[in-house]
């Protein structure tokens, strides 16, 4: 455990395991079992997130530590090689404040439904498709 992390479980008794949004300002917890995924790195409750990873999830070795708005959601094609190529995973997209990186996050069993409805209402599909495409290729876009 980190000096941070001990020094935040002492202030929130029963927070340890927990970080503060840094949009809303709301306590989180980490616990896969509330949320249902390993590596959170996004508010249940205002959606935003935090540019933590640089490569792969859970790496934790991004230096830019911005807070990291949700743009749209996207689908995660399916690792299925020979079944039919429909369905998939849902993703929520955040696109970072500071260096415009984009980001898929695992939506979590806890995440607001209206929020990610709102996401969905205000998602310009015409202007971040080609985007979009390109991050789930496994490619940074232009």
């Amino acid at each position: 455990m980190s000096r941070k992390d001990d020094r935040n479980a002492r202030r929130h008794p029963g927070m340890a395991g927990s970080f503060q949004c840094l949009h809303c300002g709301a306590w989180v917890a980490l616990d896969p079992v509330f949320s249902g995924v390993q590596n959170r790195n996004h508010c249940p409750y205002c959606l935003w997130s935090r540019h933590l990873d640089l490569d792969t999830p859970g790496d934790r070795l991004s230096a830019c530590k911005a807070p990291m708005q949700p743009v749209g959601l996207a689908l995660k094609p399916s690792r299925q090689k020979y079944g039919p190529a429909r369905g998939g995973e849902l993703m929520l997209v955040h696109r970072c404040s500071q260096c415009d990186k984009l980001v898929f996050n695992r939506i979590a069993a806890d995440d607001d439904v209206e929020g990610l409805l709102e996401v969905y209402a205000r998602y310009d599909s015409d202007v971040e498709e080609a985007v979009v495409l390109a991050c789930l290729l496994g490619r940074q876009p232009a």
